[in-house]
């Protein structure tokens, strides 16, 4: 499999909404590979090294899709994919696996999985199984934020204030889905430096998150909803 060495500055979109995708590869290299090179075609990608992190990451947040190794320490990429389907999850999952024979194949497919590559790959097929996974129409739609007169709508990446639908960008809507889902609780800045930065270190320079939050504020200016400075710790966000 081959991908450009480049990283892109900044956050890019796929058809004007950003498109998260959750790569679970046990091998470091393969995901490093795989989620650089997703990151270059403007996705935002979250890469994991096991099943157990994959579970935690996709309660908390909404994929276009996921692609999962079979084989990963702790939880396979089989049991995590059976999980998600017992809890109604409707998040399209590419498996990929080394294993390739048709009961193999059937094994995938029956517990859950919407589609199949054996490695080794070529990227550009990657890319076409999850363009074509994208196109499918979801199942379940996930249910709207709200928080004061806040909604957000994480299946089309929007907001709205009251009657306004302020524009924000991909990081401030990052931001902002952070601290709404764990809303009313406290949300420390490394957890949004990981979450919502592809490399955590670009968020700790130049009072980087501090500007985005500035700017949040600005834009939900007028709403019922505060984002609170939890000095030394982080940012809430309440109901006013």
């Amino acid at each position: 499999m081959h991908a450009h060495d480049s990283h892109p500055g900044g956050t890019a979109q796929v058809d004007s909404i950003t498109v998260r995708v959750l790569v679970a590869e046990d091998d470091r290299g393969l995901g490093e590979v795989i989620g650089r090179g997703l990151r270059e075609k403007g996705y935002v990608v979250d890469v994991v090294p096991d099943g157990d992190a994959a579970l935690r990451y996709l309660r908390t947040y909404d994929y276009s899709v996921a692609v999962l190794d079979w084989r990963m320490p702790g939880l396979s990429g089989l049991e995590v994919v059976q999980r998600m389907r017992r809890a109604r999850s409707a998040t399209p999952v590419l498996m990929l696996t080394a294993r390739d024979t048709p009961a193999d194949r059937v094994a995938g497919l029956d517990a859950g999985a919407d589609d199949y590559l054996v490695k080794p790959f070529d990227f550009s097929e990657l890319l076409a199984r999850l363009r074509a996974l994208q196109r499918r129409p979801p199942q379940v739609q996930p249910p709207r934020l709200v928080v004061g007169d806040l909604e957000f709508d994480p299946a089309s990446r929007s907001a709205r204030i009251g009657a306004e639908s302020p524009s924000l960008t991909a990081t401030e809507l990052g931001i902002l889905e952070m601290l709404m889902r764990r809303s009313p609780a406290v949300v420390d800045r490394r957890s949004i430096a990981q979450h919502v930065w592809d490399n955590e270190a670009d968020a700790f320079g130049s009072n980087t998150i501090d500007v985005h939050l500035a700017r949040l504020r600005s834009k939900l200016a007028g709403g019922h909803v505060r984002i609170e400075t939890i000095r030394g710790i982080g940012y809430r966000m309440t109901a006013v």
